[in-house]
């Protein structure tokens, strides 16, 4: 069988070493509910609250800020439904961007269908919004802009701080989908006037089934699900001791390691690009060149389909996607590429491989050698 070489990070992380061997203890000796008033819940309540304290810190929030969640599609429902839903007496208007995850799309559908309105502006051919765009949506109804701050599919990296002024400066909340963006971007939500922001665990070397959320500790929110009085009565459920111990420990380590690995995300996605520039013709690069993550690359490769690729790619050991993995299986061209201006074809060759701390030069070599010859037999079929 071929090595497995895995360039869907953007999809999920692998569990560090470290992560897991701090997890370990509180699936089996420190089992504790930590809403118990004995020693044992009172050291599982002292784990999570030490995790709350590192996620804080790593955005310059308070840990009282934070509210541990299941995901990021969790956190995203929490933050706009919560929000909307709590203000709807100040104001009915939303705002967010026509290349948002699912997560954010659907939840406003959702809302939609509650009477609420709104107003999905476009990116340009970069996919970065218009500022100009998004001060004239503006209404005296508007009571949120939800903006990601770096896209899953292209990595562009929207202008959140200016964003973060426009809302302040209209007394409307700004959320942030940062998925993506933690333990990649250094991110203050105090400087940057971001009121809300979506975390998840598993795209950082933490565990899945984890996430937070950070809510200014002025933002009125209601909660979503009914239950118990946990995460201050906005998140009801017994908590994931194991999984919040597991984020605070990734999101601690991912960003006392940030400039490192951020330097070789770049040189290797550079070293990529430029050997498939130099090696494949008739290719479109996605996305802005320099406002980007640092491990995402998107090209679209002409004459391509992408599912056929991903097929052949896997047969030689290679992990990669064509887009975000909460919408594979769809036949239709990503909603990004499309907004972006792609025509439907060259948005069905496309192919996002994002970098992690484990991939290497050699992978890299291995991964263009593979697409060249994969790619010329496809065309010259």
């Amino acid at each position: 069988m071929e090595k497995i070489r895995y360039f869907d990070h953007a999809a999920t992380t692998n569990v560090r070493e470290e992560v897991l061997k701090e997890m370990l203890p509180y699936f089996s000796i420190e089992y504790g509910n930590p809403s118990s008033l004995y020693s044992l819940g009172r050291r599982s309540h002292k784990a999570v609250e030490l995790s709350r304290e590192k996620v804080a810190k790593s955005i310059n929030a308070m840990p009282k800020e934070i509210y541990f969640t299941s995901c990021g599609s969790e956190g995203n429902n929490l933050a706009i439904k919560g929000v909307a839903r709590a203000n709807k007496n100040k104001g009915n208007h939303i705002i967010t961007t026509k290349i948002e995850h699912p997560a954010v799309l659907h939840t406003c559908k959702s809302l939609e269908k509650d009477g609420f309105e709104v107003t999905y502006i476009n990116v340009d051919e970069n996919g970065i919004i218009n500022l100009n765009e998004l001060k004239n949506s503006i209404k005296k109804e508007t009571i949120l802009i939800s903006v990601m701050y770096a896209n899953n599919e292209i990595g562009t990296i929207q202008p959140i701080e200016e964003i973060g002024k426009i809302a302040n400066s209209n007394n409307i909340y700004f959320h942030t989908d940062a998925v993506q963006a933690i333990g990649n971007i250094k991110i203050d939500v105090k400087k940057m006037n971001i009121d809300l922001l979506t975390i998840s665990g598993h795209k950082f070397y933490g565990p899945k089934g984890i996430g937070a959320l950070y809510a200014n500790e002025n933002v009125k929110f209601d909660k979503i699900q009914d239950g118990g009085h946990q995460e201050k009565d906005k998140r009801a459920g017994t908590e994931n001791v194991a999984g919040i111990v597991g984020i605070g420990k990734a999101i601690e380590i991912a960003y006392k390691e940030i400039e490192k690995n951020n330097n070789n995300l770049r040189y290797l996605r550079d070293y990529y690009v430029q050997q498939i520039e130099n090696k494949i013709p008739y290719i479109k690069i996605n996305g802005d060149r320099i406002r980007r993550l640092p491990g995402n690359s998107n090209i679209s490769f002409e004459g391509i389909e992408g599912e056929e690729l991903l097929y052949k790619l896997d047969i030689k050991g290679i992990c990669a996607s064509s887009g975000s993995a909460c919408t594979s299986g769809t036949m239709e061209p990503s909603h990004v590429l499309t907004s972006i201006g792609l025509p439907y074809k060259l948005a069905q060759g496309a192919l996002r491989i994002t970098l992690g701390i484990e991939n290497t030069k050699e992978d890299i070599d291995y991964l263009v050698n593979t697409l060249e010859e994969i790619i010329k037999k496809i065309r010259n079929k």
